[in-house]
């Protein structure tokens, strides 16, 4: 399914936001503050992870989306990612159960062509096992990046064109068709973690309308209360999609 961009119409607005997408930040922070390696941090996080997918299926979000490893995370300590590639594995592994008896449909999104070959395959399996699930639709976002997604569109419809599609049936629509996410909604909530106040090449082009919800809380500290409170401020805002108040107030 295709879901029309938000500068082409007006989506839906509801109180419960359908597609969260979250920066999970601050892993490594957090365990320094308490004098512990980096790496139990995300050790940590991975258990926030869980708590957010079963708190977001509760609430009735339809799909979540986690920046689990940007394609600028390989700048890090080669320990650092070592260790964050073997927490992927042991991840996709013990929640394998986990996805399929919850009614989760898991997609893995970004280039996975540099991941092993045992990452490629569980990914692989994973997907297929778990696509005729209805419930949340779980996003996980790995070697990916915004600019990544945009280019990698780029270059399916010029090759489209090469092979003697029109030009001028590429247009704001057709060229979303061709991005990794194509068949979710825009988010309508962005939550990062950690403090940063920046969309770090994430969802650069499906971001374009949603709201965006800071918080200093370390992701292995974030849980179902303050995922509560980035909802809550989400049904404060106003989501005029170009439109004056006045439009809105006359059209409710």
């Amino acid at each position: 399914m295709i879901h029309t961009s938000s500068t082409v119409c007006i989506p839906i607005v509801t109180k419960v936001p359908r597609h969260i997408a979250i920066i999970m930040d601050g892993n490594g922070r957090w365990a320094e503050s308490k004098r512990l390696p980096r790496v139990s941090g995300h050790a940590k996080g991975l258990e926030t992870v869980r708590t957010i997918i079963k708190a977001c299926a509760m609430q009735g979000i339809k799909f979540l989306t986690l920046f689990a490893f940007s394609s600028e995370n390989w700048r890090r300590p080669v320990d650092e990612v070592s260790f964050l590639m073997r927490l992927f594995i042991s991840a996709l592994e013990q929640e394998i159960a986990h996805l399929y008896t919850n009614n989760i449909q898991l997609r893995v999104v970004g280039d996975l062509s540099v991941f092993e070959p045992r990452i490629q395959k569980l990914v692989h399996y994973l997907e297929i096992k778990t696509e005729g699930n209805t419930g949340l639709i779980l996003t996980i976002a790995a070697n990916y990046g915004g600019r990544w997604d945009i280019l990698q569109a780029t270059r399916k419809i010029a090759q489209q064109c090469i092979d003697g599609g029109d030009i001028q049936n590429v247009n704001e629509s057709s060229f979303a068709e061709h991005l990794a996410m194509a068949y979710a909604p825009e988010p309508d909530l962005f939550i990062r973690t950690g403090g940063e106040q920046r969309v770090s090449n994430f969802l650069l082009w499906q971001l374009a309308y949603t709201e965006f919800y800071f918080t200093h809380v370390f992701w292995p500290e974030f849980n179902d209360v303050e995922l509560g409170k980035a909802i809550s401020s989400y049904r404060e805002r106003e989501r005029r999609f170009g439109r004056t108040s006045a439009q809105l107030t006359q059209k409710s």
